[in-house]
């Protein structure tokens, strides 16, 4: 098969990450499979498509905020990815995040239906089927399952300065998704899975399927934590970890430094990730700036005797898989998708907001010990996470939409 990948970023970031590893496994596999994108490390390989430029980006998030449109500019761009596409002629397209300010998204939807090309639309957030959000529980606004207009997120994701452009934008995709005669969506939760479900956008889709998000099961594996615990000082205490790639209330800071005014004088909240500016975290939290490095954040995984998820917007939650996979507990907020990512005896759900509920399972966790969750968390991620093993549902997905 010969597979094209469409992504904002390539081997950056959760979703860039996920990509490339993707067309990794497909090419040992003896597939071919290309990665278009935005954003990333250029490397000049063959196997590897620059979208645009920086300067073409700036233009389109310029435009995109005093149009209120976003996904309606960067037609040079589009144009050559169309002509690449052509010349590669994929059997199938993946969509990934396409609300970077990268691309038209009529060009590229019009060009897939017209090709006839079997196309898979991955769903790392909720933007595809609505007007613009990538998120919207909190917010509890529902009006994409019928039609968008005034937005209460008009200032957040890609903000329009001026313009509702929802209703239009969702009708747009209503039309362009529908028209598509091959198509298939990926959602990598169960919860997000059954809300697209609900969308009017993807009524006309062949299959919506649920595949998880893979974490690296090999590398993120449980690591001897002694040395890292003589080096941070916390040989005698008992680590909370929270970890994010920049924090702010909307990725749960304020439920992070909530929970550190109640920690016991043994125990110690580690928080991995940029923090903004004038923030003051209390004595009990130790800060680790933002690290792309992998090993360093499985040792940190591997260290923690919990893991704390504060987030209430995941669509999967690929940092409570990662530490779930490095054997470490997880508790999180009953919110979106990061319930199911909790297997039994690997950690806790509570009551969004229930702080004291949080501090009571967190203590619990504390005292049963890590050595009772370590290998229940770790089957848990190889039996749920495991890249070989969701592969294989995607390969299978490919091939039943090809022979349609």
């Amino acid at each position: 098969m010969k597979i094209l990948q469409i992504n904002a970023v390539n081997k950056i970031a959760s979703t860039g990450r996920t990509t490339s590893e993707m067309a990794a496994f497909l090419r040992n596999a003896g597939h071919s499979c290309v990665v278009a994108y935005s954003v990333g490390p250029q490397e000049n390989s063959a196997w590897e498509y620059q979208i645009g430029s920086k300067t073409d980006a700036k233009m389109h998030g310029l435009l995109s905020r005093v149009s209120g449109k976003q996904g309606y500019f960067s037609k040079g761009a589009t144009r050559k990815l169309l002509d690449f596409t052509d010349r590669f002629a994929p059997d199938i397209v993946v969509l990934r995040n396409l609300h970077a300010n990268y691309i038209h998204l009529p060009m590229l939807l019009q060009y897939l239906a017209k090709k006839d090309i079997a196309t898979v639309a991955v769903l790392h957030d909720c933007w595809f089927y609505t007007g613009k959000c990538c998120h919207y529980t909190v917010a509890g606004c529902y009006k994409w399952q019928e039609s968008c207009g005034n937005c209460p997120a008009l200032k957040k994701y890609n903000k329009s300065w001026f313009f509702d452009k929802t209703a239009e934008m969702l009708e747009d995709k209503k039309r362009l998704f529908g028209a598509i005669p091959r198509l298939a969506v990926v959602g990598v939760s169960d919860w997000l899975t059954n809300e697209a479900k609900k969308s009017p956008v993807f009524r006309s889709a062949e299959e919506i399927e649920r595949i998880y998000n893979w974490v690296n099961t090999e590398t993120f594996s449980p690591r001897e934590p002694a040395a890292l615990r003589q080096q941070l000082d916390l040989q005698d205490k008992k680590v909370v970890l929270s970890v994010a790639s920049g924090w702010t209330n909307e990725k749960g800071l304020d439920s992070v430094l909530q929970l550190a005014g109640r920690l016991q004088e043994k125990q110690k909240l580690l928080l991995v990730g940029h923090i903004p500016e004038g923030v003051d975290l209390p004595d009990n939290v130790l800060h680790i700036p933002q690290t792309n490095n992998l090993e360093e954040l499985v040792s940190y995984y591997s260290m923690a005797d919990v893991l704390f998820q504060p987030s209430l917007e995941e669509t999967f939650g690929k940092v409570s898989a990662e530490a779930l996979s490095c054997g470490t507990p997880v508790v999180c907020f009953r919110s979106t998708a990061n319930p199911e990512l909790v297997g039994e005896n690997c950690g806790a759900v509570v009551p969004v907001g229930e702080m004291a509920c949080l501090t009571e399972q967190i203590t619990r966790i504390f005292e049963t010990g890590k050595d009772f969750y370590k290998d229940r968390c770790r089957k848990f991620a190889l039996e749920n996470f495991d890249l070989q093993q969701n592969m294989e549902q995607y390969l299978r997905l490919f091939e039943r939409l090809i022979q349609k």
